[in-house]
């Protein structure tokens, strides 16, 4: 509005279009015309919406949280394996004992009374070796659990890096959508206190009643609260973006929609999701891990097999000065034979929850397909809206322009003309916030068949590469440094 002191967003020109496209026809150029969309970027200041997502690859806070996840996953691997290496353990320990002896004369000692005092001072050390030979294959299980693990967790990780994409897409056009419309009607505003000011003096000569000043006034007092609703809109999508991106919006470019990357009809994004989208994949290693935790548990019910090594060195252990020397290999074998029910319980449930995630990737896909056809048909709504939207612009152009001059002669009120430039100012924003939505769909169409990434839309920005983790820290033998360095 004119006289607001305006943040450095709101005041901020947009783009002529809110992305570029063959399909746009003459809409845009419409839309330029207009001039509600005037001031473009150069391409040296504007903000790309590729420089954007590669922000939020690179920092978005719930991306890196679900990647510090897939580390600790990792680590899993590593304890499995322990199962197979061996357990050494050192003891020690000193102390002191003091013995004293007192014989009385009697026939046995000749008539003589002897008195004896032993001070010794305890002492050993030890090393004590146990290692697993066969332990009902609960290592083996457990080793391929945590693998199972690692790969459902990379599974989730790729389906959070889509969200992340996908939010930040949304939020870079929602400010283009917010920006452009609060120009509409800022611009609204200024033609009708243009507006109001002819018919006042139009009212001054005789020529309008009181009326039409009213409807005038009404109909700016209207847009001016329709301007600072969108200067409101603008202010959360701002925020938004922020949250998602990392930074401020600056000089925004036009965004674009990704249809080239999209499979070419919908029984084919649905071959696509159902076949390979992160999240069915992370269920079906649910799945596996699941049922590997009831094989884990069965084990505690077999015997186990192993071998232990010790060797230990003593000194006064009964006399001042002694000094021996022990070793010993001995195999064990453990046969559970009862623990009170407590295996079964823990087995039975371990079977039920491999059931329920069985379950649960069902419902994953059910939730893919429902989403593929829900963003397929949004994009294709999207694609006629602008259609429409383009043609209903140029015809509310046409009429506005016609009413203005029948209303010149007489042939139409104020209100006519009022209602002519309401419609226009509708039929823009309604084509904007097509624009806006035909971008968000197809990147909606790409996150549903699970291929949103930045991979695909090649990003400019180091990708992650969870395996690199992985293979530091699987075989690891001691130390508790991360891979890092903390």
């Amino acid at each position: 509005m004119p006289g607001r002191d305006m943040s450095p967003h709101m005041r901020r020109p947009v783009k002529r279009h809110l992305f570029d496209g063959k399909t746009a026809g003459t809409g845009f150029a419409a839309l330029a015309a207009a001039g509600f969309l005037a001031g473009a970027a150069t391409s040296v200041s504007a903000q790309t919406m590729e420089a954007a997502l590669g922000r939020a690859y690179a920092g978005n806070p719930t991306l890196n949280a679900q990647r510090a996840a897939v580390r600790v996953t990792n680590e899993n691997v590593p304890q499995a394996l322990s199962g197979y290496r061996p357990k050494i353990n050192a003891s020690a320990d000193i102390g002191a004992s003091i013995t004293e002896s007192d014989t009385p004369a009697n026939a046995t000692t000749r008539g003589v009374h002897s008195t004896a005092i032993s001070r010794l001072a305890p002492r050993g050390a030890g090393v004590t070796i146990d290692q697993n030979i066969f332990d009902g294959g609960k290592t083996r299980n457990s080793v391929s659990q945590a693998e199972s693990q690692v790969l459902g967790a990379r599974a989730t990780l790729r389906n959070t890096e889509q969200n992340v994409l996908l939010d930040a897409a949304t939020s870079y056009m929602n400010v283009l959508r917010d920006t452009a419309i609060l120009n509409l009607n800022r611009n609204n505003v200024e033609v009708l206190e243009e507006q109001l000011r002819q018919t006042r003096d139009r009212f001054q000569v005789g020529e309008v009643t009181r009326t039409d000043v009213a409807q005038a006034e009404a109909r700016l007092s209207s847009s001016q609260s329709q301007a600072i609703l969108a200067e409101s809109n603008l202010k959360t999508s701002i925020a938004r973006y922020r949250q998602n991106v990392g930074v401020e919006p600056r000089a925004l470019a036009p965004g674009r929609p990704v249809e080239n990357l999209l499979p070419k009809s919908l029984p084919g994004a649905l071959q696509v999701a159902l076949s390979g989208h992160p999240a069915i994949i992370a269920s079906l290693h649910g799945v596996d891990a699941a049922e590997l935790q009831v094989k884990v548990t069965e084990a505690d019910l077999y015997p186990v097999l192993g071998v232990r090594g010790q060797v230990q060195q003593r000194y006064d252990s009964t006399a001042f000065g002694d000094n021996r020397t022990s070793a010993s290999l001995v195999g064990t074998l453990t046969i559970p034979i009862y623990e009170g029910g407590q295996v079964y319980s823990r087995t039975r449930q371990a079977k039920e929850t491999a059931g329920q995630r069985r379950i649960e990737v069902d419902t994953q896909r059910d939730t893919v397909r429902a989403a593929v056809v829900s963003a397929w048909g949004g994009l294709e709504a999207a694609k006629a809206q602008i259609t429409a939207a383009q043609a209903q612009v140029q015809a509310a152009e046409t009429a506005l322009a016609g009413v203005r001059e029948e209303a010149k002669v007489g042939q139409r009120t104020t209100l006519d003309v009022l209602n002519a430039q309401q419609e226009l100012v509708s039929a823009r924003s309604t084509l904007v916030t097509a624009q806006r939505d035909r971008v968000v769909a197809s990147y909606s169409v790409l996150s549903a068949v699970g291929k949103l990434s930045a991979e695909t839309l090649k990003l400019r920005a180091e990708h992650y590469d969870p395996r690199r983790h992985y293979d530091q820290v699987k075989n690891l033998l001691w130390g508790t440094q991360t891979p890092d360095g903390r």
